[in-house]
């Protein structure tokens, strides 16, 4: 759905000149969730096997990665550890800082 927002950015040429994009600012949810994914198939690992090291839920996991829950430290320290990090590697990534 297009609407107009802070976010929103328009192209600039050619034929499409009232086409918007808009630029998706995400949560820390999301952040979190994308940087698990990433590091879990840089392991290559599926998600059941990271559910199968750091104890956590399957389906917890995968909602983890869609930044669909609120993460107690708990169970981001889990999944830190099984992905063989600590949490001042895991948070030290530019991305978490803006």
């Amino acid at each position: 759905m297009l609407i107009n927002s802070p976010t929103a950015r328009p192209i600039v040429g050619g034929s499409i000149v009232r086409t918007t994009i808009h630029l998706k600012i995400m949560n820390i949810k999301e952040k979190f969730g994308l940087k698990v994914k990433f590091l879990r198939e840089e392991k290559g690992f599926s998600i059941e096997q990271l559910a199968n090291i750091s104890n956590v839920d399957r389906n917890y996991i995968s909602d983890i990665e869609k930044g669909q829950r609120n993460v107690s430290i708990t169970i981001i320290e889990k999944i830190i550890q099984a992905l063989d990090l600590d949490l001042a590697t895991f948070f030290n990534d530019e991305s978490f800082k803006q």
